[in-house]
């Protein structure tokens, strides 16, 4: 792994930064946030909208980590499923896999209420999936050694390690997954289009398949971090008993991501070598969580990239686009969405 590929010198870091989504990319810049997605029929959907305004709290450090950490995981999630939504319509054949759970909720609420429901249903079961496994389980499943040994030290950076260990397996786990993989492709195209912005070099397919894949400003390094801080953190707590314990890794989350978040930033606008230090462990897991991709997954990122890069003023649009970026079939125009009932429409602005 070269370095100096992935802290580029002369290159401008700028504040757009992605999520890969289902065959595709969601591109956040300073004015608006787009998703383009490659459809099964080789098209380039493209959809824009503008940000919310960002609150206080993000200019505040520490606390702004906090923010911006939940405010990326609603809209992450938010962002996958309507990217799978998006899919569906684009597909031919009719699929019935709605559970029984979904049919009830759209039977008995609005298109927005429905909506509404299924996503803070599914962020807040993310939430207590990834607390119970990776917070709460890895120190409850070390309690034992408390046995054998009362070196707060040794305890402590046990229950760090295994949590750190839990985690590469899962990820290495779901990088198995078809559609998983696919995702991490996207998420290659993602860092290299960046890398080629921030770089200033035209946003080809070309230019930028010739970068890493790698990027020191990518969420999985803030999840790294996250660990990483984590052990320090809880160290300082001692090693009392496990309610206690328990208790105290959940009070202390909000710290942890605050102290993680302020650490990425610094990650991303600085190259010196404790900086890049302290960013190898999330680059190497970038190894599992980003794949090489082929030269269409480039011509959605750079899509998605070319539609927040407008004046502040340009309309929000939303169709079938080009490779620059310009739509050429509106999404009124589309069988697809003809017959959508539009006050149901969360996204219609």
């Amino acid at each position: 792994m070269d370095l100096k590929k992935i802290f580029l010198k002369d290159a401008c870091p700028t504040q757009i930064g992605g999520q890969a989504i289902m065959e595709g990319i969601m591109m956040k810049g300073e004015d608006r946030t787009a998703i383009a997605m490659r459809l099964p029929d080789d098209r380039i959907y493209l959809r824009t909208e503008k940000n919310k305004k960002r609150s206080k709290w993000t200019k505040i450090p520490i606390i702004r980590g906090v923010a911006v950490f939940i405010s990326s995981l609603v809209t992450g999630t938010s962002t996958l499923m309507k990217s799978a939504e998006i899919l569906e319509k684009f597909t031919e054949e009719e699929t019935d896999e709605n559970s029984k759970f979904e049919k009830w909720v759209s039977d008995n609420f609005s298109m927005e209420k429905a909506w509404n429901i299924l996503l803070v249903l599914t962020v807040i079961v993310s939430l207590l999936f990834t607390v119970v496994v990776f917070v709460l389980f890895p120190t409850a499943a070390v309690n034992w050694l408390g046995r054998f040994t009362d070196s707060v030290v040794i305890l402590n950076l046990v229950e760090g390690l295994f949590r750190i260990v839990l985690f590469v397996i899962y990820v290495l786990l779901i990088s198995k997954m078809d559609e998983i993989n696919r995702v991490f492709q996207y998420h290659g195209a993602e860092h290299k289009t960046i890398h080629c912005l921030e770089k200033d070099l035209e946003l080809t397919p070309e230019n930028a398949q010739q970068f890493y894949t790698l990027h020191p400003r990518c969420g999985t390094s803030f999840l790294v971090f996250v660990m990483v801080i984590s052990l320090i953190v809880f160290s300082l707590m001692g090693w009392p008993n496990l309610l206690i314990r328990l208790l105290s890794r959940l009070l202390l989350i909000p710290l942890v991501a605050g102290l993680s978040y302020e650490l990425l930033k610094l990650a991303g606008r600085s190259d010196n070598l404790l900086v890049e230090i302290l960013s190898l462990p999330g680059l190497y897991l970038q190894k599992i969580t980003t794949k090489e991709p082929d030269k269409k997954m480039l011509e959605v990122a750079i899509v998605a990239v070319k539609a927040v890069l407008v004046d502040e003023d340009a309309p929000l649009v939303e169709g079938i686009s080009d490779l620059e970026g310009n739509i050429i079939t509106k999404k009124e125009d589309l069988n697809e969405f003809k017959g959508t009932d539009k006050s149901g429409d969360k996204d219609t602005e």
